[in-house]
């Protein structure tokens, strides 16, 4: 059996991995163009920031550790063409310039995702970067090193933790954004106004609202990003304004969402018999809505890679879906989110609620007793909790995973009151936070009831 992989970051890399192990008589061959595989991409800022002084350590895999796994991995090749129907692929080998073909008997599809590039006036100038991969990281520290002042497009997890490490350097920041506030799909309004008073503490600008326009330069290099609400004046500019899968090689053969996210069944098959597709380039199963939606997160990805090479010769494990569950670290505030924000539920026209508890999350009598804020989302009909967001200066953001399980599992406010978590000074109180909120949402009991109680 011949099964070829396209693409090996995150979801390719689990893949290849699993699929080795699982099918050991199978002929597994790799394509993938850049130079290096397993990229944590979500280390960039880390990488940037000096925190991370080996990037090493940013490759959990590598093309020999395939290798010795028995799998064929072609570096700088790109694939041009698939014929799902005759089963081929035509390969270009980028160093040599050789196109030749090959064919398979199962595919899957790991092509990940690509920064979203806008159509600008002044985009050919230089030092209009972009972060995606370790060659842009790179070359982000080296141009960084003679620029005084750098401006980020785009206020999502990526760009908010770039405007730190470069205000940590000693840069002069400006981030930019069309939303009025920051990190607006994650987070509640309360929450990262909270975020934006710290950046503003560290006298980072901040440009909210505004859209860019046009970039201007001299001598060839970016010197203004022009918006529509006045000039900025800069010397590097980093976009980071989003991701959209690169699906272009299944266009027309597949099932795809509008935006060209591949649309995938709950075994990481797509609509075409023995193509499968994981990770940044698929559509994934979102719990909160019970809709297909695309979220480029590397957890989901590897996830997706294992389950494609499990399930590739029958449907053996399903994918549970997810709730985008994610983490950011922002100075000395702790942040992650799972599911639906009150926003989102909003625009999702879903009749929610919303409780949010303020609270010191161990004893007062403890040495120290640092305040959490929790905001719990739930469905007001159902009362089916539909996200959480969490923030506070000790590391409390593991009760987001707790949470994305309960979401994960259908549960209620009403139960999340009453969930058994342990007790014990140093960690929390008899009423854990999670269960404080869900009390907090607690329906008052008619008056009859109260009068009998």
């Amino acid at each position: 059996m011949r099964i070829a992989v396209i693409g090996c970051t995150h979801a390719g890399t689990a893949a290849v991995a699993n699929a080795a192990k699982l099918y050991p008589d199978a002929q597994i061959t790799v394509y993938e163009r850049n130079d290096n595989i397993s990229f944590l991409s979500c280390g960039i800022a880390l990488y940037v920031g000096g925190v991370v002084k080996d990037p090493e350590g940013l490759f959990y895999s590598s093309p020999q550790q395939l290798a010795d796994l028995g799998v064929v991995t072609h570096m700088r090749h790109e694939v041009l063409a698939v014929d799902t129907d005759a089963k081929t692929m035509q390969v270009r080998n980028l160093l040599t310039g050789e196109v030749f073909k090959d064919c398979y008997d199962k595919l899957i599809v790991t092509t990940g995702s690509w920064p979203v590039i806008p159509k600008l006036p002044g985009m050919e100038l230089g030092n209009i970067l972009l972060c995606k991969n370790y060659e842009h990281s790179n070359t982000i520290i080296e141009k960084a090193k003679h620029a005084n002042h750098i401006t980020v497009v785009g206020a999502g997890y990526i760009g908010v933790e770039l405007v730190e490490a470069f205000e940590q350097s000693g840069k002069r920041v400006t981030l930019i954004d069309s939303a009025d506030r920051i990190l607006n799909r994650y987070l509640d309004g309360e929450f990262s106004s909270r975020i934006e008073d710290a950046f503003r503490g560290h006298g980072i600008e901040l440009a909210l609202g505004q859209t860019v326009k046009a970039f201007e330069g001299k001598d060839g290099l970016v010197s203004r990003v022009i918006t529509d609400k006045g000039e900025i004046e800069t010397d590097m500019v980093i976009l980071c304004i989003g991701f959209r899968p690169n699906t272009e090689l299944l266009k027309g053969q597949v099932d795809m969402l509008p935006g060209g996210a591949i649309i995938v069944d709950q075994y990481m098959q797509t609509s075409k018999k023995d193509v499968f597709a994981a990770g940044d380039s698929c559509a994934v199963h979102y719990n909160p809505t019970g809709k297909a939606a695309y979220i480029p997160l590397a957890t989901n990805a590897v996830r997706m890679g294992l389950l494609a090479a499990r399930n590739l010769m029958g449907p053996t494990t399903k994918y549970l879906g997810t709730q985008g569950t994610s983490g950011l670290k922002i100075y000395d505030l702790n942040l992650a989110s799972t599911g639906l924000t009150e926003g989102a539920a909003a625009d999702e026209k879903i009749n929610a609620e919303a409780v949010t508890v303020n609270d010191a999350y161990r004893p007062e009598f403890m040495p120290t007793a640092e305040t959490v804020m929790l905001k719990v989302v739930y469905d007001k009909e159902n009362r089916r909790l539909l996200g959480a967001q969490i923030m506070s200066k000790v590391d409390l953001t593991q009760a987001m995973n707790t949470l994305s399980v309960c979401i994960q599992n259908g549960m209620t406010i009403d139960e999340l009151a009453f969930v058994d978590f342990f007790f014990q000074p140093h960690f929390n109180k008899p009423w854990n936070f999670l269960n404080t909120a869900g009390i907090a949402a607690l329906p008052k009991l008619a008056a009859g009831e109260l009068q009998h109680a």
